[in-house]
């Protein structure tokens, strides 16, 4: 649809204007949600205005500073950042003393740079080999090649003991869809074993091919245990994960963190198997994987059991521990608006270090693009925006957060204990990976079409000599649900995720793409992503410019962003607004 007169009012309102100084501001109380807009919408937008002194400021943000951030924080001293190590402790201290020096305040609930929580990590050790039963037959699967475990629970062991493996199609209860993949059946003690991503055949359903939350890991171990189940198992296939193999048993081999429980339910064993490893397991129980995932692309679907049996035990290290957000401020300069805020937000922490399978192998898990580079994008933000001749007239908040990569961890922490109240924070802006292959025509926005957000950012870029924001080419990976704004939306807060663009200039088409993909097979989440000599940081700057821009204009904005009606954060939102008013 096009937007109609009001919605290009609020638009403008939202994006307009250069601000005036602090003692010429008008108090303008913002409303409850912008007019709302669409994907078709960007010819519509009202330009922006980068004044010369946000161009000033973000001329600040130079490759050379960027660089620097990530050569530190991806360095070996630090040891892959893993949370609660000796590495993370230095990351933190880092990141707070670079806030500092950049003329932040202190932005921690109750007062100073970090905000620390508990996490629990389980370190498990699988068997060599699981094996799986029916009468005498049995599938032997094989510790890594087959199949990863991990607990779910913060015990000495965990323990399934000759458990009942249960097909429950995609382990999907969505009501919205009038979906429910489990209908009613008991569970209690069973080994669930579920599809990745959500359902896909039909467009009209779970959004088609884009992935929500439904179709993440962490759902499907929630609502899983939700159900009484003992232990899930979620079958890989890299179209459906977005990733391959290897990723799992990296991610999930070793120590692996969580927040302390708080009496919820939880899994015995959460897993993962090959698909040839699942279709083993199928046709132990006289089943054909294929036809048992037809099946469940329909909503009368009911789960199968399979008449298989899994016994297995995992001897698991369990250690409390404590790692930190790290938080800083600048303060708006309206009395009207410093109480609302737009955060910044993007993780500090990596995947540590793994065992050397032989003598002289790099073990270091150094996240130089995943995630330093975003640090240092927010660093370098930070510094821009305190540049400027005044502050903002709304509050910016700048966290580096912890725990991502072991399930969001710290942003959900952030969430819960906020440093302004939910309903207050205008505005999420996280950035996870900046682009290292020079500048580009466009910008990729993750969830893009979901609030008034686009349309501010597309008239930035537009600014920016004519670039322009592009939906995410695989949306079916979910990415908007694997970062750490994710948690921010659950609340409520209107998100903007962008990551670089894929058409770089100089290059054929088809190049951006191809880097992309090469990074995503061979250094993501792997010891080789490292700082190189040959990343070009000139769309690094200019991308980072543009999310400088992006926060400016919000905390500027007479009105606070918004979802577009019927999103499924909506509703979260109103809650949120109603309980800080």
């Amino acid at each position: 649809m096009r937007l109609g007169s009001a919605a290009l009012l609020a638009t403008a309102a939202l994006i307009a204007s250069p601000a005036l100084p602090a003692t010429q501001a008008t108090p303008v109380r913002p409303r409850a949600s912008a007019a709302p807009t669409s994907r078709g919408a960007a010819s519509a937008v009202s330009p922006v205005v980068l004044t010369a002194p946000e161009r000033a400021a973000a001329r600040t943000i130079t490759a050379d500073l960027l660089r620097g951030h990530i050569r530190f924080l991806s360095s070996d001293l630090l040891g892959g950042r893993g949370p609660a190590t000796p590495g993370d402790r230095l990351a933190q201290a880092y990141i707070a003393t670079q806030m500092e020096a950049a003329g932040l305040e202190p932005g921690a609930p109750g007062g100073g740079w970090l905000q620390p929580f508990d996490i629990v990590g389980v370190t498990s050790h699988d068997p060599e080999v699981a094996t799986v039963s029916k009468g005498q037959e049995t599938v032997d699967l094989k510790y890594k090649d087959d199949y990863i475990a991990f607990s779910g629970v913060a015990e000495a062991e965990a323990r399934l003991a000759d458990a009942e493996i249960v097909f429950v199609g995609y382990g999907i209860v969505a009501p919205e869809y009038q979906w429910d993949d489990y209908k009613g059946a008991d569970l209690k003690g069973k080994v669930l074993l579920m599809m990745n991503n959500d359902p896909s055949s039909d467009p009209k359903l779970f959004e088609g091919k884009t992935r929500l939350y439904y179709g993440r890991w962490d759902y499907k171990y929630d609502i899983a245990a939700r159900q009484g189940a003992a232990g899930a198992i979620i079958i890989h296939t890299e179209p459906s994960a977005g990733y391959k193999w290897q990723v799992v048993t990296s991610s999930w081999s070793g120590e692996n963190f969580s927040l302390p429980a708080e009496g919820a339910r939880a899994l015995t064993v959460q897993a993962w198997t090959t698909e040839e490893a699942s279709r083993r397991i199928a046709r132990l129980g006289g089943q054909d994987l294929d036809l048992l995932r037809a099946a469940a692309e329909k909503r009368d679907f009911r789960p199968v059991p399979l008449g298989v049996r899994l016994s297995l035990a995992l001897r698991n290290d369990v250690q409390k521990k404590q790692t930190a957000n790290v938080i800083g401020r600048l303060p708006g300069r309206d009395p009207a608006l410093a109480g609302e805020a737009v955060l910044y937000t993007a993780h500090h922490d990596h995947l540590g270090t793994r065992e050397a399978t032989k003598p002289g192998e790099d073990v270091i898990y150094n996240g130089a693009r995943d995630n330093a580079s975003g640090v240092a994008a927010v660093l370098a933000i930070a510094r821009a925006m305190k540049s400027m001749p005044a502050a903002p007239r709304r509050t910016v908040l700048f966290a580096a957060v912890a725990g991502e990569e072991q399930g969001l961890l710290g942003s959900g922490y952030l969430a819960a204990h906020p440093p302004v109240p939910i309903g207050r924070i205008a505005a999420n802006i996280n950035i996870d990976e900046l682009g290292i292959w020079g500048r580009t025509r466009d910008m990729t926005m993750i969830g893009k079409g979901k609030s008034t957000l686009d349309t501010v950012v597309e008239a930035i870029a537009a600014a920016q000599g004519g670039r322009r924001i592009v939906a995410d080419a695989n949306s079916d990976k979910g990415y908007f649900y694997r970062s750490d704004q994710f948690n921010l939306a659950r609340k409520g807060v209107p998100a903007a995720y962008l990551e670089s663009g894929v058409d770089v200039i100089g290059k054929p088409a088809g190049w951006g793409a191809e880097q992309h993909k090469r990074y995503e097979e061979t250094d993501y989440h792997q010891p080789s992503d490292e700082l190189r000599a040959d990343w070009d940081f000139s769309g690094a700057v200019e991308d980072t410019q543009l999310l400088f821009y992006l926060g400016v204009k919000v905390a500027e904005g007479r009105y606070m962003p918004s979802w577009n009606p019927g999103d499924e954060f909506e509703a979260a939102r109103k809650t949120a607004l109603a309980e800080a008013r």
